[in-house]
């Protein structure tokens, strides 16, 4: 491929993965260089006026992440949003011309299946029985149960651990405490 360039990306078109979405439904299509803080702005503002219900995130190949990562600041600034997750692949048609033109080479298209995301948010009840449905706030029983744990573990090591000292056979070996002399 050091002969070829690449002149042009199609994305063909593929239906929605999430059905019956309204038409004048608020689309935020993450890009791989999107900033999340303008994104942010917008989709927040958006969602606080009363007007808007839905908003809807989408994301192909390296934006994915972006996406999800937009997804969960929203949560987190306005409690309440039921959500459905939808992964599926889009098909991308790439143009790569020789860059030599006189080398005889010919112009190749490949066709690319490229991960993708599509998220809806809503302040509205959304069908709970739909695969990918997150209802609101029950992400923090997970991370709570999980912070828990870790914390405990972190108590554990502080206190060294199961109280059998530095080297766990022998009792009265660990920190703070003398061996005992035996008189003989």
């Amino acid at each position: 491929m050091e002969n070829y360039q690449k002149t042009k990306i199609t994305e063909l078109p593929c239906p929605h993965p999430i059905a019956n979405l309204p038409k004048d439904i608020i689309e935020m299509k993450v890009k791989e260089g999107s900033k999340i803080r303008n994104l942010m702005g917008y989709a927040i503002g958006k969602m606080e006026s009363a007007s808007t219900t839905e908003i809807l995130f989408t994301g192909t190949g390296k934006a994915v992440s972006k996406a999800i990562t937009c997804v969960e600041i929203m949560k987190r600034r306005l409690k309440g949003l039921h959500q459905i997750t939808k992964l599926f692949y889009k098909q991308v048609e790439e143009l790569w011309e020789p860059i030599v033109s006189e080398a005889g080479l010919d112009s190749l298209t490949v066709k690319r299946n490229l991960p993708a995301i599509c998220i809806l948010l809503s302040k509205d009840t959304l069908h709970a029985n739909e695969p990918g449905y997150q209802a609101p706030g029950s992400f923090d029983a997970l991370w709570i149960h999980s912070l828990k744990e870790e914390a405990l573990t972190q108590r554990k090591k502080r206190r060294g651990g199961d109280g059998l000292g530095k080297g766990g056979k022998h009792p009265g070996s660990g920190r703070g405490e003398r061996p005992k002399k035996s008189r003989s």
